[in-house]
């Protein structure tokens, strides 16, 4: 499996080396405002839809794998974006992080955020990104499933992978585009999207040979 998704795994260690790099170097308010000062009309419209993505579509994937594909994979989904917010929500309330409207008020009160109209802004809460943790581990649900069924294709294969990585890294930036989270929370996000999804594929592969993780539910008799 690994091999097998490669490239979007390798991308996202390059993602993750490169914000952890770029945290390190730069001042949290600094980069935030760097990566967040570049707003336009059809940003805001874009990333306010855009971001709700996370909210939704990971339980049709899940519906949708549990009825029309491998019940294992139907189960390895759920058990990746259960899991992926078990971990997310415990550290949330552990961590109390102010989000950045928050935080700017309490450090730098003349600064004002750019904001995206009609966005509702949390205050609390920050570290991980929630919606980040979800993006990633959606992307590596379905390319886990994808690449099984292109397995001889490598060329849509690899395709698949990297816009997969783009929609996960998109979801990420979308958190900072709306000033509803810092890079370090997209940081952390992206780790528990990605470990969580493979320690949940390191305990269910072992049964991938077996009847029941094979059966498909709808499948025409």
């Amino acid at each position: 499996m690994i091999k097998r998704n490669g490239i979007f795994l390798g991308l996202s260690l390059l993602f993750i080396l490169v914000l952890g790099g770029a945290l390190l170097m730069v001042a949290k308010g600094d980069l935030h405002l760097f990566l967040c000062d570049r707003h336009t009309p059809f940003g805001d419209i874009f990333f306010r839809y855009y971001t709700h993505i996370a909210e939704w579509f990971p339980y049709v994937v899940c519906i949708g794998l549990l009825l029309f594909g491998r019940l294992g994979d139907g189960v390895f989904a759920s058990s990746v974006m259960l899991g992926t917010t078990l971990v997310t929500q415990i550290i949330k309330h552990i961590v109390v992080a102010p989000r950045p409207l928050t935080w700017f008020e309490q450090h730098f009160p003349d600064i004002q955020l750019p904001l995206a109209e009609g966005v509702k802004m949390n205050l609390w809460h920050s570290f991980p990104s929630g919606h980040t943790t979800s993006f990633f581990a959606l992307s590596f649900v379905v390319c886990y499933v994808a690449t099984q069924e292109l397995k001889d294709k490598p060329v849509w294969s690899a395709a698949v992978q990297v816009m997969l990585f783009c929609f996960a890294v998109l979801g990420g930036y979308s958190r900072i585009y709306l000033s509803q989270h810092f890079a370090f929370d997209i940081f952390g996000g992206t780790l528990v999207g990605i470990l969580v999804s493979l320690l949940c594929y390191a305990i269910l592969h072992r049964y991938e040979d077996q009847k029941w993780y094979n059966y498909r539910v709808l499948a025409k008799k």
